[in-house]
């Protein structure tokens, strides 16, 4: 089976197309966020393959608008991808997430695990996150930083910034402390992502703005929320695979964590 769909761009949604190879197979997806990763996306799905991550949950790919030839569709489908979603529409990771969480929900899932596509985390491990949605937990942060992860190779300046101020400032603003925030590796259920309370398809959330504000909102909601560990590795030499500038980026990044814990992105309207 293979069918196309444009969705067109509707309230906290980008207009998007939608290229499924399959229909939906299991309770769980896996969305990957990607633009122009090149051979490292190929790696990622590669690993998924090998390990077999498509028993447990179908495997979607959220493409920013790849021009370098990553999203070839004969080359995903050998791989197992169940579904591309192309953005066609402004916005960065947190439009590429809504389009992802929108037509998951639409779909079906019970839960979403998230992962960044750039190759650097165990996407082996997604049976351990499933795991825990199947627990009831609404949110599964997967951290490197606690008994079982492994932080490989990380950049000296990125290491201080997560444990000296990123993971300090969602704690707090969560009230429950996580390590390893500033990972995409995670997972929510359904249930959470639906609750009037968040309201996750709204136009504010077009960067980094998303992952920031889901990190807090489920345990000061009463979700359950814990982290897994996980293995984060960096590149041992060469250039750090990050879509996030050093100075301009960071500084977006603390304008984002400030804003969240004085509550900017909290819904007006429940």
């Amino acid at each position: 089976m293979e069918t196309s769909t444009i969705y067109q761009k509707q309230q906290g949604v980008p207009e998007f197309s939608c290229m499924e190879f399959q229909g939906k197979t299991k309770d769980y997806a896996v969305l990957i966020p990607i633009i122009n990763e090149g051979d490292r996306i190929i790696k990622e799905l590669k690993r998924a393959y090998k390990h077999k991550v498509f028993d447990v949950a179908d495997i979607v790919i959220c493409d920013g608008g790849s021009t370098d030839g990553c999203t070839e569709r004969s080359r995903l489908q050998k791989l197992r991808v169940n579904t591309l979603l192309v953005k066609q529409d402004e916005g960065k990771q947190g439009a590429q997430l809504r389009m992802g969480f929108f037509w998951a929900l639409k779909r079906g899932y019970k839960g979403i695990v998230t992962i960044d596509g750039n190759n650097k985390d165990s996407i082996e491990d997604v049976p351990r996150f499933i795991e825990k949605l199947e627990e009831g937990y609404g949110l599964v942060q997967g951290s490197r930083f606690i008994k079982g992860g492994r932080a490989i190779h990380t950049p000296p300046l990125r290491l201080v910034s997560v444990k000296l101020i990123h993971a300090p400032v969602i704690s707090i603003t969560a009230r429950q402390r996580f390590t390893d925030t500033t990972n995409a590796y995670r997972a929510y259920s359904a249930r959470y992502l639906k609750d009037s309370r968040v309201q996750p398809f709204r136009d504010i959330f077009m960067g980094y703005e998303l992952l920031a504000y889901l990190s807090v909102r489920a345990s000061q909601l009463g979700y359950r929320a814990c982290e897994i560990p996980v293995t984060r590795a960096y590149p041992k030499a060469g250039k750090t695979p990050t879509k996030i500038s050093f100075l301009k980026g960071n500084s977006q990044l603390m304008k984002i964590l400030l804003k969240n814990m004085f509550g900017a992105y909290k819904p007006k309207k429940q």
